[in-house]
């Protein structure tokens, strides 16, 4: 009978499970309007799942009335946003995750000491546009592709998006060595990430399928995703166990399953157990 492994790392991480439990306990005893700037995280089943409970999203704290509650989401903000948010007479509470705080502070730091501080990350990200407030005028970058047209300055120092790729990490740099006179820098790769993208390559290179758990909308769920189709062709990416098809695994001895880091157990367990009566039917 075929059988289903959940890799040994995999689903929510400490930032994500603090977030959620600061958002959830405020929801039940606070007396006036709950709100998250921008989704909490990147997972819209949890994110639809907060509403009912009724936490809102709000992209901009001018649309949350005065006096309400506001999380500061996990991917951070940047500083002009949070005191926007203070003046407007909100009750501001910061579920930024604390490793994200980390790469601002390193941000700072560099900034500070005088190098020209090159973010290494997707552009665009909520997380690199919180970091790049905490050192304006840093470039960013996503490759060593992106490089060309940056005029770098003789001091660099790197920051890195907490859920980027070592891999991606290290073309940059190489790409770097011997633009500047002087390159430092902070890794700021959450240990987490980096534990989840091991674990799924090597269930990838032994499952027949995998499926991947997470919001499409995850960075770090879709560089899993990324990862495991180099090592298994057939992989997909899901949010619901209703995304399912039986045909996928028509023949499989062994379905993988791993998450993103915004992905909580109890959707892995939803997706494994559909994934089991498929392949009891088989």
């Amino acid at each position: 009978m075929a059988r289903v492994v959940v890799a040994d790392e995999a689903g929510a991480c400490f930032g994500v499970e603090r977030a959620l439990s600061m958002v959830l306990a405020e929801a039940k005893e606070a007396k006036g309007p709950v709100h998250t700037l921008g989704p909490l995280i990147h997972n819209p089943v949890v994110v639809e799942d907060l509403g009912r409970r009724g936490v809102s999203v709000v992209e901009d704290p001018q649309e949350a009335q005065a006096g309400s509650t506001i999380f500061m989401r996990t991917h951070g903000v940047t500083p002009e946003v949070e005191e926007h948010a203070k003046q407007l007479g909100l009750r501001v509470l910061d579920a930024t995750c604390p490793f994200v705080k980390k790469v601002h502070r390193a941000a700072e730091q560099l900034a500070e000491q005088g190098y020209q501080v090159i973010v290494v990350g997707e552009s665009g990200h909520p997380e690199v546009e919180g970091t790049v407030g905490h050192a304006p005028g840093a470039v960013v970058v996503g490759s060593p592709g992106e490089l060309k047209d940056v005029e770098v300055l003789r001091r660099v120092g790197l920051v890195v998006q907490t859920t980027l790729a070592q891999d991606t990490l290290r073309s940059v740099v190489a790409a770097l060595v011997g633009r500047c006179d002087e390159l430092r820098l902070i890794d700021t790769i959450c240990d987490a990430t980096e534990k989840r993208q091991k674990a799924a390559a090597q269930l990838a290179s032994q499952a027949d399928v995998m499926v991947v758990i997470g919001g499409r909308n995850s960075a770090n769920t879709t560089h899993l995703a990324q990862i495991c189709s180099t090592a298994c062709k057939r992989t997909h990416h899901v949010e619901l166990p209703d995304e399912l098809e039986l045909e996928w695994f028509a023949g499989a001895d062994l379905v993988g399953i791993t998450a993103g880091a915004s992905t909580p157990a109890s959707q892995i367990e939803a997706v494994r157990s559909r994934v089991s009566e498929f392949l009891v039917s088989e």
